[in-house]
């Protein structure tokens, strides 16, 4: 019998549950007694062999790596472990892995699992950022590239499950400290400690972490009135102006999880904790200049002056994730059982303060801006799930799952502007200096804060949900075959007087099935599933919200109905030696009902040139693509010490909007990882590198156009060990000084899109440092 509670930076989870634990690992490799896969301290802090991918024994596609595959090269989180998998891809920050994109897809269309349960997110999109989850928490991590009846049906892209450490997986406990340096000169902690021990009847597990975060990026934007499209002189003949911003981001992450499991002959128990905090803050302080290059005073001091605005922007953040959950798990004459039960609850706070001075008029204004966000989401579940030996090696499976969700947003703001020659210094006027000043010295404080046009409001999410699947194995081949069936009721309130009140419900039946069959050293999987993706939050608030498509004014649509996707994967993989693996796979999607920003035609906020857009049910699209992966020693070529490790992914789509063909939107067209380590047993040492490269990424919504290119991000290792239980390394990561450009094309109206005349066309290039860390573990 086992209880889980997990609790998660930007999402939360508690669980219940009684049968099979991670149901997506559940056959990966066979069950191990009660303590046979229980790993001491000393085997997890000192490492002795390289480790490589996992065969899994699922029916399902899946590739499994445990946690030794990623940490010789410390990932400080899980998003950043799973830049070494294969199909990741990520449209973050530079050195920030957050919104997992899968298969090149938008994090929405990617299930998140935490210990094989669905975790709720903060994200409007329902998805969930990876950047929050430590990953000295991991044991191993699952890629499971289709769809069963036994999860839930949110997996259009696939799955990722990351599996935790539980009581039975560490005999001891070891410290961890380090620190982290960046190319500013900031310094940040990273200190840990895990506990695995027998307790009475079971085993407790505890740890605790404190992460200190820290991003220093630099951005330049330059801006013109027309491209190169129509003029090969744009950047002399249409300059604009220029932008030089600094992006701080700087904060620490703590966290701390418990689990106590009992594992007897027929039942088991386990009861879990996870809690997590944030604290963050990021600044930004952007200048905007009227020429190409030079930072001088305002342009109201006189010749030479070319500073235009002064902006500074600052967001402080505090996150509170915690979650309590409880599983059970029984074998009886009948069958086995499991039942889960779970609570979760995830509250952001957010208080964000921009203030701006503005030179490039008669009279220099300051505008300020105020902007505090609080979300709640509250989330229960429970599943009960029941097994029966069917004979011949057959098992049917069955069961229902129930999930309420709570969600509620309150955003308010406050605005002014009045700050003019009579009240500001005339420093502003005459001798203003950038570098001196700054404009939140000059900003008074607030009047009363007022919800913004459908920042208040609730959203209540009703899923019942019943399964059954058949599976077995007969010779070679391991199958599996099921439906499932969810329903979904949806009600939705602006809470602002006379606020409207929207309900809405659907329902799907869900079948899919995946089969693998031995060859010999080799093995095919066949697969195919039904699958959806379930609108955004604010893409159905029954609300008219200003400026949030750019400039563009975004009216929800209550009555959106989730996307559909047909799918199938086809993957041949192939064992080397003893440990390695080489495998490649191909995909395909047919989506239906996509959800597309259209334009309505009336007039946004702003005025001329803006519009109000609202999501609607249009149109289909396909996702299709193969992989490739390898994992294995050198032994075959006399260098049983060296590892090496890489993927490949060829990822495309077509999808028709009102402009013509494009991919889905931020899908790269190719995504490679190439690496390998090198043991020296003798000296108790190792070292190794890890390369990674992804494709532009192509974004066109009504008005704008984005194309976003990475550049390659190189990490190294070297590793030093000391007897049975002290590991020292050293890492250096972003090596190559990453960077992020971003072409954007930005148009009035859809005639001026079609046409290609432009509002505004700006180059953006946003780079970071190389991080370099010393991190040691000590096990006792």
């Amino acid at each position: 019998m086992k209880l889980i509670l997990t609790s998660l930076a930007g999402a939360s989870i508690a669980t219940i549950a009684l049968a099979t634990a991670t149901p997506a690992a559940a056959q990966t490799e066979a069950a191990p007694a009660a303590d046979e896969g229980i790993e001491t301290a000393e085997e997890i802090v000192v490492k002795g062999t390289i480790a490589y991918r996992n065969r899994s024994e699922a029916a399902e596609p899946e590739l499994v790596y445990d946690q030794d595959f990623f940490q010789r090269f410390e990932p400080l989180t899980a998003g950043d472990a799973l830049k070494r998998v294969p199909s990741v891809t990520f449209l973050s920050d530079v050195i920030e892995s957050d919104g997992a994109r899968l298969r090149g897809l938008d994090p929405g269309y990617t299930q998140i699992l935490i210990n094989g349960d669905k975790v709720p997110g903060s994200n409007a999109d329902r998805s969930f950022f990876l950047d929050r989850i430590p990953a000295e928490l991991i044991k191993q991590v699952e890629i499971v590239r289709s769809s069963s009846a036994r999860r839930t049906g949110d997996a259009v892209a696939g799955t990722l499950n990351i599996v935790l450490r539980d009581g039975y997986q560490l005999d001891g406990g070891y410290i961890r400290g380090g620190a982290l340096y960046f190319d500013d000169g900031k310094v940040k902690p990273s200190i840990g400690a895990v506990l695995g021990t027998k307790l009475g009847a079971g085993r407790l597990l505890i740890g605790a972490n404190l992460q200190g975060r820290h991003n220093p990026k630099s951005k330049f934007s330059l801006r013109y009135g027309d491209s190169p499209e129509n003029n090969p002189n744009y950047a002399t003949d249409d300059f604009d102006n220029r932008e030089d911003q600094s992006d701080i981001r700087d904060g620490t992450d703590y966290s701390f999880n418990a689990n106590y499991s009992i594992d007897g002959e027929t039942t088991d128990f386990e009861l879990s904790a996870f809690w997590v905090h944030t604290d963050r803050v990021e600044d930004e302080r952007s200048f905007e200049y009227n020429t190409a290059t030079g930072s001088r005073g305002s342009v109201r001091n006189g010749s030479g002056g070319n500073l235009l605005t002064d902006n500074a922007n600052v967001n402080s953040i505090l996150q509170y994730n915690y979650s309590l959950a409880g599983k059970l798990e029984h074998e009886w004459a009948a069958g086995e059982t499991e039942l889960k039960v779970a609570f979760a609850k995830f509250i952001d706070n957010q208080y964000e303060t921009e203030n701006e001075i503005d030179f490039d008029r008669s009279t220099p204004r300051l505008t300020q801006d105020l902007s505090d966000t609080r979300i709640v989401d509250r989330e229960f579940s429970a599943g009960l799930d029941h097994k029966i030996e069917a004979g011949s090696g057959i098992d049917i499976v069955f069961g229902a799952f129930y999930q309420k969700k709570d969600r509620d947003t309150l955003i308010r703001d406050n605005r002014q502007v009045a700050r003019q020659r009579s009240s500001l210094p005339t420093t502003l006027h005459t001798g203003y200096s950038q570098f001196d000043g700054n404009p939140d010295s000059f900003a008074l404080p607030y009047t009363a804060l007022n919800a913004v046009p459908g920042g208040f409001n609730e959203i209540k999410e009703e899923r019942k949900d019943a399964f059954a699947l058949v599976e077995g194995k007969s010779g070679a081949i391991t199958w599996e075959a099921g439906l499932r069936y969810e329903t979904t009721d949806v009600t939705i309130r602006n809470l602002a007087p006379g606020g409207l009140t929207v309900d809405n419900d659907y329902q799907h039946l869900l079948p899919s099935a995946s089969a693998k069959i031995e060859l010999g050293d080799g093995r095919i999987t066949v697969s195919g599933a039904r699958t959806v993706r379930r609108p955004r939050f604010d893409y159905i608030a029954p609300v008219t919200l200003l400026g949030e498509v750019g400039d563009n004014d975004l009216r929800g649509n209550p009555l959106l109905e989730p996307e559909k996707a047909w799918g199938a994967d086809l993957g041949y993989e192939h064992r080397l030696g003893r440990t390695g693996v080489i495998g490649v796979n191909v995909f395909y999607r047919s989506v239906k009902d996509l959800v597309e920003l259209t334009n309505t035609g009336v007039t946004g906020s702003d005025g001329a040139g803006t519009f109000v857009l609202t999501p609607r049910n249009t149109g289909d699209g396909n996702v299709y693509g193969i992989e490739f992966d390898v994992s294995t020693s050198l032994s075959f070529l006399g260098l049983p010490d060296t590892g090496i490790f890489g993927n490949f992914s060829l990822l495309d789509s077509d999808i028709r909007d009102e402009f013509g063909d494009r991919r889905f939107n931020g899908q790269s067209n190719y995504v490679y990882n190439v690496g390998f380590i090198q043991d020296i047993p003798s000296f108790g040492a190792a070292f190794g590198a890890t390369y990674r490269k992804q494709a532009s990424a192509y974004d066109r919504i009504v008005s704008e156009e984005v194309t976003t290119t990475y550049g390659a991000d190189l990490e190294i290792f070297i590793e030093k060990r000391f007897g049975k239980s002290f590991t020292i390394r050293a890492v250096g990561s972003n090596l190559l000084d990453g960077s992020k450009d971003e072409v954007f094309n930005k148009f009035n109206t859809i005639g001026e899109q079609n046409a290609r005349v432009f509002d505004e066309y700006e180059l953006e290039t946003e780079t970071a440092g190389p991080v370099f860390q010393i991190m040691a573990r000590l096990a006792f």
